[in-house]
């Protein structure tokens, strides 16, 4: 299930890493619930219809982003604390909410991010390497994640793959720093093999690590 929601015009500018400002909202309103500290099965995108200026970002007439989650309890949670307190960051608050309850996939998916995909592992070594759209081992880390989210949910996780689209020329890398720790992401189309019910479940909880942070969701 996922929702989307509209915000109106900032009081203050953004910072250009203004995600832990979002993430701090999701978590407000989420409020006490036992997705914390867990492996996420929800995930949000950055806003959307932003304006830049030199120092950040302001808000538009039409800025937004959404909220997904796997369970439909999860996101009556979220739009609870939304109508408690629709205040985000910056002066900035929800006015408008539209929910949607989910759309239909075939067994091959190509989808678009709406956040940065985040791979992390831990090496012999115990440093932590990420992974982007460049690196072979993405497209197996991607999968393992997935899989791991599918059998945490209760949901059959043979036969699903994912993989970045290796043929889109528009893919790029950047750094973005969350809590001042620096993540080498992906902004890149994926492509992902499955039930339709495995897609659908990609769709709301989002692909790689870090999805409850802001990272790997879908549009």
């Amino acid at each position: 299930m996922r929702c989307y929601l509209k915000l109106s015009r900032n009081e203050r500018s953004l910072p250009f890493n203004y995600q832990q400002y979002l993430t701090g909202a999701i978590h407000k309103w989420l409020g006490n619930n036992d997705e914390h500290g867990k492996l996420s099965l929800y995930s949000f995108s950055w806003i959307k219809n932003l304006q830049q200026t030199t120092t950040g970002f302001n808000l538009t007439a039409t800025s937004s982003f959404f909220f997904s989650a796997h369970e439909e309890t999860l996101v009556r949670q979220l739009l609870k604390g939304v109508a408690a307190d629709p205040a985000v960051c910056f002066g900035s608050q929800v006015t408008a909410v539209d929910i949607v309850s989910g759309r239909q996939f075939s067994s091959q998916e190509k989808l678009w991010v709406a956040s940065p995909v985040f791979i992390k592992r831990k090496a012999i070594n115990e440093k932590v390497k990420h992974f982007t759209y460049e690196h072979p081992e993405s497209s197996q880390y991607l999968t393992e994640t997935l899989q791991k989210k599918l059998q945490v949910a209760g949901l059959d996780h043979t036969g699903v793959a994912v993989r970045f689209d290796d043929h889109f020329s528009g893919s790029k890398t950047k750094i973005s720093t969350y809590r001042d720790i620096h993540n080498k992401v992906s902004i890149c189309p994926v492509i992902i093999n499955g039930s339709p019910e495995q897609i659908a479940f990609a769709w709301n909880v989002g692909l790689g690590n870090s999805t409850g942070i802001g990272y790997g969701a879908l549009s």
